[in-house]
């Protein structure tokens, strides 16, 4: 006898089997067949009305199908005797098919895995407005001496479908943000006009929460104490209709229910109301919607740095993998790893006193030709090391401060005094720049680069700040055939002719 997991995985199969697209148009047409009331489809009928994804299947094939269905569970094939005129049709397998029950729950899966996929997701102005509605009902039902079990569960019960409602639609609006915006990416006019409609529909959303907030929470204080007797008369209406069995067990059933009902009122009490060191939903979903307007500007302002040539992390990453790949060797890719990571031989430190002492192994001793370090057996065992006696003396680096100092001071020298050959705020042609040294020649390439970024076509004239903000640059192209040779410790740089000028920032003369 087949187990119970078994038999569902052969209610599954006809989905990912060879023909899934018959199988799958064959099960729709029994699927509206029952939405339509009818309780049995014959093969030719299945033929006529099933929507084939190509071409209309023999009857042969149909019938081979539906046997396939049937031996799967999804499908109960009974003998069609209705049309039966004589004796060899009599003996001849004709056969009747209707959706079995565990078909019926594989169509109903489906249907509801469709609509979950193809759901809108929506931060609901409307339900706030349903809620306000149910609560007032509520109140006026608490009101009455006798009020209608009807009335009270059909308020009860639409208050948490509307919940419901609300919150799947906000929690699947917040997650769908970010993938929304990354589809818009392929237009800019359309981003913007998506972002302007995106952060009006938030910002209405926004007002209309807080408005009704402070009345759909007053109302929820005013029904806290006058709500337990309409949850047990909408406990005991589901109830109702339950099978006649022990009275025990009734009972227990119907506190069960009382006590589900009492969970849902809490949770909704919650959505609103703060309840000691729980913050109400309704304010963190207020939050989430205001953070959403940043990550949609944040997005425009990549999508912005993009277009403009600006190159992000993952653009530089994918550009150095292109750098590995082109490498000769391993040799040469460890040394485009060190460069490109700032990875550099790690230092050999002591972990005895009595080595405190001696003379520090050099950074670039590799750990092959490092001496070895003598490990305490107490390190091993227990993960650390206390040392006896004094601790070691700090070692002062004043040394190497300043040389770094005189590093930074010497590199700084060299930056202005390149800056002031090329920041002389007027416009120079490149063909008459003259020799450039090694300093201002790196200046050059940088500014250079940095107008050429944001250069929207060739020939076009930029006007741009550099990277610092401390120059203005300007440059004009001429001629398309006027040359331009610039002499340098490196070489001679060649290149199309330019108008440039170079100010500082605020300076304007030149320009």
């Amino acid at each position: 006898m087949p187990t119970l997991a078994q038999s569902a995985g052969d209610l599954f199969r006809h989905v990912a089997a060879d023909k899934a697209a018959l199988y799958r148009a064959i099960m729709d047409t029994f699927a509206a067949a029952k939405r339509q009331f009818r309780l049995q489809l014959r093969p030719d009928e299945v033929q006529i009305e099933a929507c084939w994804p190509g071409t209309t299947p023999s009857i042969e094939e149909i019938q081979q199908a539906l046997a396939a269905l049937t031996d799967w569970g999804n499908l109960e094939a009974h003998p069609d005797t209705a049309r039966v005129s004589s004796v060899e049709d009599f003996y001849r397998a004709r056969f009747l098919y209707r959706l079995s029950l565990g078909g019926e729950a594989v169509e109903a899966g489906l249907a509801v895995f469709a609509r979950t996929l193809a759901r809108q997701s929506e931060l609901q102005t409307v339900a706030l407005e349903d809620i306000l509605i149910q609560l007032n009902a509520l109140l006026a039902l608490a009101a009455e001496t006798a009020p209608d079990p009807a009335k009270v569960h059909t308020a009860l019960r639409d208050l948490v479908r509307v919940f419901d409602g609300l919150a799947d639609n906000a929690q699947a609006f917040m997650a769908s943000v970010a993938r929304t915006i990354e589809l818009q990416q392929a237009d800019v006019q359309a981003v913007i006009a998506f972002k302007q409609r995106l952060i009006d529909y938030l910002n209405r959303f926004v007002s209309d929460l807080v408005g009704r907030s402070g009345t759909i929470a007053s109302r929820l204080l005013e029904l806290d104490s006058r709500i337990e007797p309409l949850l047990v008369l909408a406990a005991q209406r589901e109830r109702r209709d339950a099978a006649p069995g022990d009275e025990p067990g009734q009972a227990a059933a119907l506190a069960e229910r009382v006590a589900t009902w009492r969970e849902r009122w809490r949770g909704l009490s919650r959505w609103f109301i703060s309840d000691g060191h729980i913050q109400a939903q309704s304010e963190l979903l207020r939050a989430k919607v205001r953070a959403a307007i940043p990550q949609l500007l944040a997005a425009v302002a990549s999508l912005n740095e993009r277009r403009s040539g600006r190159s992000d992390r993952s653009a530089d990453f994918r550009i150095l993998a292109r750098w590995f790949a082109d490498t000769g060797s391993d040799a040469e890719a460890h040394r485009l790893w060190r460069a490109g990571f700032a990875l550099n031989p790690a230092r050999h430190f002591s972990l005895q006193a009595e080595t405190a002492s001696a003379d520090p192994v050099p950074a670039s001793t590799p750990w092959a030709d490092a001496p070895p370090v003598r490990v305490h057996p107490r390190l091993r065992e227990q993960g650390e090391l206390t040392p006896r006696g004094a601790a070691p003396h700090v070692r002062t680096r004043d040394t190497e401060r300043a040389m770094l100092a005189a590093r930074v001071a010497a590199e700084r020298a060299q930056i202005d005094a390149a800056r002031a050959i090329l920041t002389t705020g007027r416009a120079t042609r490149l063909s008459e720049l003259g020799m450039l040294d090694a300093d201002a020649f790196r200046l050059f390439l940088n500014l250079l680069g940095e107008a050429l970024v944001v250069q929207a076509r060739p020939g076009a004239e930029v006007v741009c700040q550099s990277a610092d903000g401390l120059l203005q640059i300007r440059l004009v192209p001429l001629a398309e055939d006027s040359i331009a040779s610039i002499p340098t410790s490196f070489g001679t740089f060649t290149g199309r002719d330019h108008l440039l000028t170079i100010a500082a920032a605020g300076d304007h003369h030149g320009a």
